[in-house]
C-alpha cells in the first residue's frame, strides 16, 4: 500500500487536540506512521510536501512537521508531466499546493492520497472521475485498514 500524507495530514500531529476530531485524526496519523515504521505501508512525500511544510510560519510545528519527512520512504521530484497535471487539477478547482500534492501523489504512484482538508476532500470526491487516485480522510482510511 502507497500513501501520500499530505501536509495538513502530518500538522494534525501538532494542532490543538482539545477537539475530538483532531485528536482523532492525529491518533490515525500516528497509526498510520507505525504501519509505514512497521513496513506494512510505503509512505510517499514530494518536494512540494517539504516545501509547503517549510513554509509554516510557526518554528515549533515547522520543525516537528518537518522532523517527520525523514521517515518517508519515498521522495518525488517533479518532472514536466507533473507540473501539467497539477495545472489540470488547478483548472479542477484545486488550490495551488493542493494540485501539486495531488499530481506528485500520482507520479509517485500513491494508492490512497490523505488528508484532513475537508474542502479538498469535497472537492476530489465531487472531481473522482478525473483523479487516479483516492482521496481519504486519515481516520476514516485508518479504521478501514486496521478495523
Amino acid at each position: 500500500m502507497r500513501l501520500y500524507l499530505d501536509a495538513c495530514c502530518l500538522s494534525r500531529l501538532t494542532d490543538d487536540q482539545s477537539q475530538a476530531r483532531v485528536h482523532d485524526e492525529a491518533e490515525a496519523v500516528e497509526g498510520i506512521l507505525r504501519l509505514v515504521g512497521e513496513g506494512r505501508a510505503t509512505w510517499v512525500s514530494s518536494i512540494a510536501l517539504e516545501i509547503e511544510i517549510n513554509r509554516n510560519p510557526d518554528t515549533d510545528r515547522r520543525r516537528d512537521v518537518a522532523s517527520l519527512l525523514a521517515f518517508a520512504n519515498e521522495v518525488v521530484v517533479p518532472r514536466s508531466g507533473t507540473a501539467e497535471r497539477a495545472t489540470f487539477f488547478q483548472n479542477l478547482g484545486f488550490g495551488n499546493f493542493d494540485a501539486l500534492h495531488l499530481a506528485s501523489a500520482e507520479q509517485g504512484q500513491a494508492d490512497v492520497f490523505l488528508t484532513t482538508d475537508d474542502d479538498l476532500l469535497r472537492r476530489a470526491g465531487r472531481c473522482g472521475s478525473k483523479l487516479r487516485i483516492r482521496v481519504q480522510n486519515p481516520l476514516s482510511w485508518y479504521q478501514e485498514v486496521a478495523g
